[in-house]
This record gives structure tokens, C-alpha cells and sequence, in this order.
């Protein structure tokens, strides 16, 4: 899932680029905030053999929206977002970090100052572990640590609709609702975590 994700990030650099060299005025880059959404599988955990059971959580916390699409003739086009969580959340014991991303065809008609799009793609989701400590000594006091244990792929279906309201020629907002469908998303209780987010982004095309 890795390597799969880091060629397919290069292969959409690459394509990106190439269409943005022949039409420049189609490029838009955006970032925003939001939150996804989830509930508990209600499962209690050994984790750290002891007999001590930790329950598993929702899936919530602010997340980014990062992104970067380019709009073609006839209102189609492509693009590729990732949404990650700004912090870490606690896990049954552990921290962890949620990642999505994903790469999207686009059916945004019209180009005037309201545009309405639609986004349906392929891509992944991923679950960072972390381990957290607090160690203290008579020498230097308390410090603590956060140390990376593992993380979880799983491969994600990505619907979603927004529209784009641009309060310049060049600048614009975009409220979004997403819904990730995640294969065997175990860690929580369904498959599918919507996401509702808000992204400001500029757009080489002017919107008159």
C-alpha cells in the first residue's frame, strides 16, 4: 500500500504538471478544515497484556483538507486531496492518526462565481500508532515521549459535493461533504466516515 500510494502521488505530480503547462488557467490548489466522522466497535482491548481493557473510541477531531484539482473542458476534470487529523487522538491506550487520500474524477459545470462540483475516486486510509510516555528522574525532571508503533492501510471508495462560492475572480470557498467508504475499517463501527469541511481555495481560471 506504500509504494502503491507513493507512485500514485508521483504518477498525479506528473500528470498534474503536464496539464497544468497546457492549461494553467484550469489549475486550482485549496486547503481546509473540517471533521470526519465515526462511531465506536464498542470493543474493549487488552492492549498492553495486562488485563487492564481499554475501550475503543469515535472517530472525530478536526482534520486538513489539502488539494489540488484542474478542470478540463465541458465542466470535467481531475484532482487529489489528502485530509488528516491536526492532532493525535487517543486509541484504546495508544494515539493514533487518521490519514485520507484520494484521487477523484471532477463534473464541475459552469464558470461563473457559484460552481457546483461533484467528486468520485479511488484512494486509501491510514491508521499511525503511536505509543506515549512520561518519564521523570531526579537529574532532568519529566520529559516525555511519543513513539511510532504502527500504522494500518485500507483501501477507501470517495464520493463527495461541494460548491464553490467565489468572493473574488480568483478566490474562493468551498463547502464540502465527503463520504469515505473504507474496506474493513475494523477500528471503528462502519465502513463509511463522512466528512464536513470548509476549504479556501485559488483557482488560475478567472470566475466572472
Amino acid at each position: 500500500m506504500k509504494i502503491f500510494r507513493s507512485c500514485a502521488w508521483w504518477l498525479f505530480a506528473f500528470t498534474l504538471a503536464t496539464a497544468s503547462a497546457h492549461a494553467q488557467t484550469n489549475l486550482d490548489v485549496f486547503f481546509g478544515v473540517g471533521t470526519a466522522r465515526d462511531s465506536s466497535s464498542n470493543t474493549l482491548v487488552d492492549t498492553f497484556g495486562n488485563g487492564v481493557l481499554y475501550s475503543t473510541p469515535k472517530l472525530d477531531g478536526t482534520f486538513g483538507k489539502i488539494g489540488a484539482d484542474v478542470l478540463l473542458s465541458h465542466g470535467l476534470g481531475f484532482g487529489g486531496e489528502t485530509d488528516f487529523r491536526f492532532s493525535q487522538g487517543g486509541y484504546a491506550g495508544l494515539n493514533y492518526r487518521p490519514i485520507f487520500w484520494d484521487f477523484n474524477g471532477i463534473f464541475a459545470p459552469g464558470n461563473g462565481r457559484i460552481q457546483p462540483d461533484i467528486e468520485a475516486g479511488l484512494g486509501g486510509a491510514n491508521l499511525r500508532f503511536y505509543y506515549s510516555a512520561q518519564y521523570c528522574d531526579i537529574f532532568a525532571g519529566c520529559s516525555t515521549s511519543n513513539q511510532y508503533l504502527e500504522s494500518s492501510n485500507h483501501f477507501q471508495v470517495h464520493l463527495s459535493a461541494g460548491v464553490r462560492f467565489y468572493v473574488t475572480p480568483h478566490i474562493f470557498l468551498r463547502p464540502q461533504i465527503d463520504a469515505h467508504w473504507v474496506h474493513n475499517f475494523f477500528q471503528f463501527g462502519s465502513d463509511w466516515a463522512p466528512e464536513y469541511s470548509v476549504s479556501v481555495g485559488w483557482s488560475f481560471a478567472g470566475h466572472q
